[in-house]
């Protein structure tokens, strides 16, 4: 009797061994799965990202307005004839010029 009841445990963990570490095991099967919900979390983002550069391929190509803005703000540029006023708030304040040329010890 224990010869049956050893032959049939070893029989129970050659069938199991495929269905926990073989090729598509349950394992590889959760690993996989994982690798899978990162990748889609990637391509959502590249997704956003795309549609936001989208949006803005297509304001630059539909009229001058947004080139205009662009030029404005990241060039400092203002049009011909426009007169450029800078002001500055009354947080900010200007440093006298011996505390710009001090160095520290």
């Amino acid at each position: 009797m224990r010869w049956i009841s050893l032959i049939l445990v070893v029989l129970i963990l050659l069938l199991q061994y495929p269905l926990w570490l073989g090729k598509g095991g349950w394992l590889k099967v959760w690993d996989l799965d994982r690798q899978v919900e990162a990748q889609k979390r990637v391509n959502q983002q590249t997704q956003t990202r795309n549609a936001v550069l989208d949006a803005e391929v297509r304001d630059l190509k539909q009229g001058t307005e947004a080139v205009e803005e662009r030029a404005r703000s990241e060039l400092g540029m203002v049009k011909r004839d426009e007169v450029f006023f800078q002001i500055v708030g009354s947080h900010a304040q200007l440093l006298p010029a011996s505390a710009v040329h001090e160095t520290k010890p």
